[in-house]
């Protein structure tokens, strides 16, 4: 069975991550070894790239759902066009062995 994309998942465990990761460095904050501090720095660096990026991503996501909702209501027949298009299309090549 196929997995499906689902980008709200990934996000959702990406957040998560961020979440758990930011936890095991303030629980490492007392190690006063150079390579842990140094490794602890690096890893907020890298956090906060990827919260960066993780937010970009959800704003990009929000906006182009938003744009595709305002055509659909915009021109709705068009719409239905384009979807029994690629449908019929698809049907086609599920069809062919």
């Amino acid at each position: 069975m196929k997995q499906q994309f689902d980008a709200g998942k990934i996000a959702d465990d990406l957040q998560s991550l961020i979440h758990h990761a930011e936890e095991l460095l303030r629980a490492t904050a007392d190690s006063a070894s150079e390579s842990a501090t140094n490794a602890r720095e690096r890893a907020e660096e890298s956090l906060s790239a990827v919260r960066a990026r993780l937010a970009d991503f959800q704003d990009e996501v929000k906006g182009r759902a938003r744009a595709v909702d305002d055509y659909v209501t915009d021109n709705p027949w068009t719409a239905v066009a384009v979807v029994g298009g690629i449908a019929l299309i698809l049907g086609l090549l599920m069809g062919r062995k």
